[in-house]
Order: C-alpha cells, then structure tokens, then sequence
C-alpha cells in the first residue's frame, strides 16, 4: 500500500520554495503559503521538513482538488473553478490536509454576509410531518431546528444533518450554545434542558423552585457572552421569573432572578411572562419582552432589566397597536416592532435611554387603529446593520439612511433618523405560506414558514456553493 508521503525527486535548490508531489503533479509554492495552513497541519509539517530533506515530497492525493486547496491557502478564498467541484469532496480533502477552519471561514464567515443580495439559495428537508416551532444558529452557520419532539442540526456545510428525539411534546423555545449543544424547552413541559445533539441526550436539566411548588414551564431562552437567560412560568401561571445562569463556568450555576411576578386577583401587567429576551450588549441590559391578548385588545410591556441590580433600567408598556414583535439592534442602537393593528414597523432611538423616548412609526401611522391586525404573526428580527420583517410570506428589509442634519434642517425637515424599505428575494422568492421563524448564522439567512417540513437558506448568488 502506497504511504500518504513520500520521496520521489531532489527538491528545489532554492530554499524558500516547496516542491510537492501530489497524485504525480508536481506543485510548487512558498513555504510561508504552506505555514498558513496551521502547525497542526500536514502542509505546515511538509514545509518544516522540505527544509531538511533532498527528496520531494510525495502525497497520494487528487491533484485536482489540491490545487484549489493551494489557492485557498494563497488568498483565502476558493477560486471560480471550485464550484466544479461537490463541496463534501472539498471538506473531505481539507480534513486530510487539517485546514477544515480554512475552507469554513471562506465559505460561511458572517463577514460576508450581503443582505441586498440574498436569494434562495435551497431547502434543508427535514423527517417526519412536524412544521418547524423553533429554530437557532451558530455564528459560523450550523443550525438547529426543533419540529415537534424532535431537533434537527446541519453542520456548517449544511451536507451533514442529524436528528434526535427529546422528552418534549412540542419544542416550543430552542437556543444553540455551540455547533453541538442546545438549550431546549416548551410551554407544557417542565424544566429547561441542555442537550447534547451528538449524543442525543440530556447533559442537565434546570428548573425553577416557584412558590407554590408547582412545574415550572419555559417560556423564552436567551444569552449573553457571559449568562444563559431563561422565562419560566410556573404550571399554575400564578408566578412567573427570569433566571440568569453562568455560561463560562460550564456547571449552569444560578446567579440571580430578577423579573419575579407574583399573580393576584387581576393584575394584567404582572401575569405576562418575558416571551422574548434579547441582550442588549451597547448598554449591558436584558431586554424582555411580553403581550396579552385580551376582550379589551393587545397589550404588553417591554423592560431592559441591569442584570447586576436587579432592576429596571428602562420600560414602555403597549396598549396602542402593541407589538407582533419585538427586536433590538446593537449596531444601529434601536429598538424596532411590528404593531399587531397596523403591520407597520416602528423604531426606538436608544442612544440616549430616558423616559421621554417613544415609538416613531416608519409606515403609515393611520393604520395604528386598524382592528384588523394586519400585523398578527409578523416576525421582526435584526442583524448587523439591517432589520428583517415578515408580512405574511413577504419579508422586507429596511436600512438606515445617512443623511447630513444640516442638509435637512436647511430643508425645513426634522433632525431625524431616515430608514428605508426594500423587498427581499427575486420575484420567484415572493409569497409563499406565513413566515415563523427568521435566524442568521454564517453569511447565510434561514426561515420557516407555517404548515411546510423544510427549512429555506438564502445566500448571496455570489457566496452560494
């Protein structure tokens, strides 16, 4: 059987340049190229011995796929020709080589995510009739997604899927906290658990002690760099709470609860758990939020809570065209909803957090009074400089304008902050059953819609493998 490597020729007398022999073709590259793919890899190890050996290296490899894995290494990024190419051939031979971080980074790195150009791109099938209920994502693109019992993950590639089945009836709320573990919980079944999605079993289950000593449901899940968040509710929806766990410590260890509501008699406002948490990272606050539908209408509060008091930092409560939903943006400091009367997107300017700060609608603000709740199920998520909001099985994607204060107040218009619309997709992208579930993960968009057993992934036609 022929080794992997081995001498076949007197290499190059220049000592700066590295002869290697892969599958009969001969290759010939720097010796600081091959050091980029790693100490640990084999074409750093050729490099270092290249150095002292007067034979050429032999590796019996394909060729083909080498010289793609030499231009990888020269720019970073795969050449055109590679689209030739199936993409499991190409993580295969990076495995071999130990520069499969390379090939990721080129291929799903959140660096290159291009929102205008996104498209769909495929559908990730998923087994059995269940409709997705909850989906999550890692920052370089694997995904995981809950379908009745049962949680389905893609790597990073997408080629490789798993599924397992967990206690759950329905997985109502799901949080991916590594490519391989995933916080999972429901509305009718007690406790919050860390599954291991390889394994397919549960690592821990945490629960919350109520005061009536009743099972504790799970309403949202959330994260920090540093904390886990969880909403729980307690079985008899008397009580309600966020626990904060520590995330580094790797043990689940409870720090703190805050947002801890007892229920008496008719108080409205204290009976809504956090269905939502987001974190705030530009001001270090929890944002949870919360709604009731009721003889009366749609009302809810939204509260950014300092984690290290205990306390409220910040609220607004909904009565007028209270929100579908609600999302926060690090990037452009806003808070933005979508009002359940009107379907129209509203923002927040949070640079500065007072009191005084209120909703400034982006649509048309008659609406607001509409009792046909043209924004019931609509879906608003951000990410990076971009906010994504479904109507329907439209999505539309809106930005933010720069436009010179001076120029404006010249103008006789207000000193304001400018977002505009844009509809997503090519025209065969359009329509299509009510979307219920938006994530990002990798440079790739992933979304659900109701009553189908798949999930899309939209990329850029430019990124798109």
């Amino acid at each position: 059987m022929t080794p992997a490597i081995e001498s076949y020729e007197p290499r190059s007398p220049d000592s700066s340049i590295a002869t290697i022999n892969v599958g009969g073709r001969l290759f010939q590259t720097t010796k600081q190229t091959l050091a980029l793919a790693g100490s640990d890899s084999l074409l750093s190890t050729i490099s270092i011995s290249s150095s002292s050996e007067s034979q050429v290296p032999f590796i019996d490899r394909d060729p083909e796929l080498f010289s793609i894995i030499l231009s990888l290494l020269r720019t970073g990024n795969l050449p055109l020709r590679s689209k030739s190419f199936d993409l499991q051939d190409l993580i295969f031979e990076c495995q071999f080589y130990g520069i499969e971080s390379l090939l990721l980074n080129s291929l799903s790195n959140p660096s290159q995510f291009e929102p205008f150009t996104l498209e769909k791109s495929m559908l990730l099938n998923l087994n059995g009739r269940d409709t997705p209920s909850s989906i999550s994502t890692t920052l370089l693109g694997s995904v995981h997604v809950a379908h009745g019992s049962k949680i389905t993950s893609f790597d990073w590639s997408l080629r490789q899927k798993s599924t397992i089945l967990t206690q759950f009836t329905a997985v109502d709320s799901l949080l991916a906290l590594s490519p391989v573990v995933a916080a999972a919980g429901a509305t009718d079944f007690s406790g919050l658990q860390i599954i291991d999605l390889q394994k397919g079993f549960v690592k821990q289950t945490l629960n919350w002690e109520n005061p009536t000593k009743s099972s504790s449901t799970v309403q949202a899940i959330g994260s920090s760099p540093e904390h886990l968040f969880t909403s729980f509710e307690s079985a008899r929806r008397n009580s309600n709470v966020i626990l904060v766990y520590d995330l580094l410590g790797g043990d689940f260890r409870p720090v703190m609860e805050i947002a801890h509501n007892e229920i008496y008699g008719v108080d409205i406002d204290s009976a809504v758990p956090a269905t939502k948490l987001n974190w705030v990272s530009n001001h270090n606050l929890l944002m949870a939020s919360g709604f009731h539908s009721g003889p009366s209408g749609v009302s809810g509060n939204i509260k950014l809570w300092d984690i290290r008091s205990g306390k409220v930092a910040w609220e607004v409560k909904e009565t007028l065209d209270c929100f579908s939903d609600v999302t926060y943006s690090d990037n452009l400091s806003a808070m933005f909803k979508v009002g359940v009367n009107s379907g129209e997107v509203f923002f927040i300017d949070t640079r500065n957090l007072s009191s005084e700060n209120s909703w400034i609608c982006l649509g048309d603000e008659r609406k607001m009074m509409n009792v046909k709740k043209e924004g019931l199920g609509c879906k608003i998520e951000s990410h990076g400089n971009q906010v994504f909001c479904s109507k329907g099985g439209d999505l539309e994607l809106w930005t933010e304008v720069l436009v010179d204060s001076s120029t404006r107040i010249e103008d006789g218009l207000p000193d304001s902050r400018v977002f505009r619309r844009n509809l997503m997709g090519r025209a065969t992208d359009k329509g299509g059953s009510r979307i219920t579930n938006l994530a990002f993960g990798g440079n790739r968009m992933f979304i659900t819609r109701n009553n189908q057993q798949f999930v899309e992934v939209w990329q850029s036609s430019v990124r798109s493998f």
